[in-house]
């Protein structure tokens, strides 16, 4: 990519998926989609954007996955998970790889997986920069959409998630942390 990309466009390019004509890549895909996140279960690995590529070299399938924090304790079930999907399809020569670069960021995230977040009461991560600690960050109730909300914990069940609650519809809810 071009030294005037900037890094919003170079993360929609990275997370864009092309259309694929070959059959077995197909299913890689196919089978890759299928894995879901063990901490949120209703977004799948895509969804997250943690697949960092796709390769199959020599008959050899190799995933690279860019894990939401180094120490995630979900890396190796979901690694696990990975295997076993691609093993359901046939694929027995199957590497999963953790690649930190390009580091992950709340970005990646797809959209369906935005609106499936705020679907089971998330509030799902802004999307873009994000000054942490200058100002208060305004995070709109996935309930009712009211932005009258507060921080009540910066630390959530995870490290990716806070609390709030939100003054107009008196409801609690976690929100998933923007990681720029």
């Amino acid at each position: 990519m071009g030294a005037n990309t900037s890094n919003q466009e170079r993360a929609s390019i990275e997370n864009r998926q092309s259309q694929i004509d070959n059959p077995r890549e197909q299913a890689v895909w196919r089978a890759i989609e299928s894995v879901t996140d063990p901490e949120i279960p209703v977004l799948s690995v895509i969804d997250m954007g943690i697949i960092a590529g796709v390769r199959i070299i020599d008959g050899h399938v190799m995933v690279d996955v860019t894990p939401t924090f180094v120490g995630c304790p979900a890396v190796d079930m979901i690694r696990e998970n990975l295997k076993a999907a691609l093993l359901g399809i046939g694929e027995h020569n199957v590497d999963v790889n953790l690649v930190f670069d390009p580091p992950w960021t709340t970005d990646r995230m797809t959209e369906q997986g935005r609106r499936k977040l705020k679907e089971i009461g998330f509030s799902p991560p802004t999307k873009g920069l994000v000054q942490l600690g200058l100002t208060p960050q305004i995070v709109p109730c996935p309930h009712c959409n009211s932005t009258r909300t507060n921080m009540e914990s910066m630390f959530g069940p995870t490290l990716c998630r806070a609390i709030y609650y939100c003054r107009e519809c008196q409801q609690s809810f976690e929100h998933f942390k923007s990681v720029v």
